[in-house]
C-alpha cells in the first residue's frame, strides 16, 4: 500500500520491506557527508521530492483553489476573502493563495534539482537509478508546466544554489525555453520510468511511463494555443495520447463512481495521481471543505447553477458529482459530493489528488484531433467512450472545429469537475471569458486573468522578475 509518511526522526529505510514507498528520510539532519551514498539514499531522496506536495498550502488545498475558483463550476460562500477574489476574478499580486502556488512549486523543484545532481553518482543499477531520475524529471516538469500555464513565462532553475557566486535572483525565462525543458523531461521520464504493470505493488503511486506520456500529450496541446507552439504539437499530442492508450494498460472503470473510491485507488483508469491517506500519513482535505456543514462539512463552496442545469437528466456522473441539501432543490443549495471518504477524520480523507486518468486522455484525444482535422470522423471517438460510461448517446456527424471545442468545454465539466482541470481547460480551449460570464453574469474577466499575478513578495525579493500585464 503506498502513502505519504512524514517521520519525526530518522528513518532506515529498507528497500526489501518498507510497506509504504514514501517512508521519508528528513534531509534536514542530513550533512553533505552521508546523503547519496547508496541506493536507499536516492530513494529516500526521490521520496522527500513526492512528500513536498503534501501541504495544505500546494496539492493539499492550494492546487485546486488556484485550477478550480477560477472557473464557471463552482460557487464561494464568501464574498471578500481570497478564494473569493479567484472565483470573482479580482485577485491581485497580494493573493496568498497564489504566493503559496508559486512557493511550494519552487520549493519541490529546488528537491528535485537535488536529487538530479546527486543521484547520477550513486553506485546502484543503473536501470534502477534511471527510473528514480525519471520520476524526479517528471515531477520538475509537472511544476514548471504547472507554473507556465499560471505565470507564462517564469524563472528556470534547474540546479540548485551552491554558494554566494550562484545567481540567486534569476529573471523570467522565455516561454519557449520553458516548455522545452518540460518536454526534455518528460520524454526521460518515458523512457526511464517502468510500465505501469512493472510498478512493485508497494510503490504504487510512482511514475510510470503512461504517466509521461499522457502529461507530454497535455504539454504539447497547451504549447499549441500558445505563442510558444510549433507546428508539430498537435500531432506530437496525438502520437502520445495514442502510446498511452495502445499500451493496453488502461482502461475506463465501468462504474463511474469507483474513480473515486479510496478503497479502488490507483486502479486501471488511475495514470497518475498525488497520494494521501489518514492520520499519521498525511490527508487531503477535499472531502471536508466541500461538504455543508449539516454533513460535518464547511459549507464553503457550492456548485453553479450553470452546472446543474448542464447535466442530462440520465448522465450517471450528476448522481455522483452533485448532490442536493435535506432534499431541497434550490440550486444554491448543490453541493459536490463527488470525493468521499466514509473513513474521513476530520479534515483528513484519503482521497487522491488526480493529476491524469484515462478518461483524461480519451479526451485529449479527440481534442488533437480535431485541431488536426476538425472532418476526421475518429475525433469522436474518445469522447463517446467517455459519454457511453455516463449513459449518453454518441456523438455523430461532423462539427466545426469551434463547435467541437464547445462540445469537449461542456463534457470535460462533466466528466472532470473539482478535479483540478478547470482553469487550465478553459485558458487552453480560449473559452474562459465566455464560461465564467455565461455562469457568473455579474463576473468580467479581464484578458489579464488569462495569467496570474507574479506575487508580489517575489518582485520584492527579486528585482530582476517583471510583472504581468495589467497587475501592479
Amino acid at each position: 500500500m503506498k502513502k505519504y509518511l512524514l517521520l519525526l526522526g530518522l528513518v532506515s529505510l529498507s528497500l526489501a520491506s518498507c510497506e509504504k514507498f514514501l517512508e521519508e528520510q528528513p534531509q534536514d539532519f542530513l550533512s553533505a557527508d552521508n546523503v547519496y551514498k547508496t541506493e536507499g539514499d536516492a530513494v529516500a531522496g526521490l521520496n522527500g521530492v513526492f512528500n513536498s506536495f503534501l501541504p495544505q498550502t500546494y496539492y493539499g488545498r492550494t492546487a485546486w483553489q488556484i485550477t478550480e475558483l477560477p472557473g464557471d463550476l463552482i460557487r464561494v460562500g464568501s464574498t471578500t476573502d481570497e478564494r473569493a477574489q479567484l472565483s470573482r476574478f479580482i485577485y491581485t499580486s497580494t493573493n496568498t493563495e497564489i504566493n503559496s502556488w508559486w512557493t511550494n512549486t519552487y520549493r519541490m523543484i529546488n528537491r528535485a534539482n537535488d536529487l538530479l545532481e546527486n543521484v547520477p553518482g550513486v553506485g546502484m543499477d543503473e536501470a534502477r537509478k534511471n527510473a528514480i531520475l525519471g520520476n524526479a524529471r517528471f515531477l520538475r516538469a509537472l511544476g514548471y508546466f504547472d507554473l507556465v500555464r499560471c505565470f507564462g513565462e517564469v524563472p528556470l532553475v534547474t540546479a540548485t544554489v551552491k554558494g554566494p557566486a550562484d545567481e540567486l535572483r534569476p529573471p523570467r525565462a522565455p516561454l519557449a525555453a520553458v516548455y522545452q525543458q518540460i518536454i526534455d523531461d518528460l520524454t526521460f521520464a518515458e523512457a526511464n520510468c517502468l510500465p505501469e504493470n512493472q510498478i512493485p505493488a508497494g510503490e504504487k503511486g510512482r511514475v510510470s511511463k503512461g504517466a509521461a506520456a499522457a502529461l507530454l500529450a497535455k504539454v504539447y496541446l497547451t504549447r499549441a494555443g500558445s505563442t510558444a507552439a510549433q507546428a508539430s504539437d498537435n500531432q506530437s499530442a496525438l502520437d502520445a495520447c495514442n502510446r498511452v492508450i495502445g499500451s493496453g494498460l488502461y482502461r475506463l472503470l465501468p462504474v463511474y463512481g469507483d474513480v473515486f473510491d479510496p478503497d479502488k485507488e490507483n486502479g486501471a483508469e488511475h495514470i497518475f495521481s498525488i497520494q494521501f491517506d489518514l492520520p499519521p500519513n498525511v490527508g487531503s482535505i477535499i472531502v471536508r471543505q466541500f461538504l455543508p456543514s449539516q454533513l460535518s462539512g464547511l459549507g464553503t463552496f457550492t456548485v453553479e447553477d450553470a452546472l446543474v442545469n448542464s447535466y442530462a437528466t440520465n448522465d450517471v456522473r450528476r448522481a455522483w458529482n452533485i448532490s442536493n441539501q435535506a432534499g431541497t432543490t434550490t440550486l444554491a443549495r448543490y453541493y459536490f459530493n463527488k470525493f468521499r471518504d466514509p473513513k474521513r477524520i476530520v479534515n483528513d480523507a484519503r482521497t487522491n489528488y488526480l493529476i491524469t486518468r484515462y478518461a483524461d486522455v480519451l479526451l485529449m484525444q479527440s481534442e488533437a484531433l480535431n485541431n488536426l482535422n476538425a472532418g476526421d470522423p475518429s475525433k469522436l471517438t474518445g469522447i463517446n467512450a467517455v459519454r457511453a460510461r455516463a449513459g449518453l448517446a454518441a456523438l455523430t456527424g461532423t462539427t466545426t472545429k469551434d463547435a467541437f471545442v464547445d462540445l469537449l468545454v461542456k463534457e470535460r465539466a462533466w466528466e472532470l469537475c473539482q478535479e483540478g482541470h478547470r482553469f487550465f481547460d478553459l485558458t487552453r480551449l480560449k473559452r474562459l471569458r465566455e464560461a465564467v460570464q455565461a455562469a457568473k453574469p455579474t463576473v468580467t474577466v479581464d484578458p489579464k486573468y488569462y495569467l496570474f499575478p507574479i506575487p508580489q513578495p517575489e518582485l520584492l525579493l527579486n528585482p530582476n522578475l517583471t510583472q504581468n500585464p495589467g497587475f501592479d
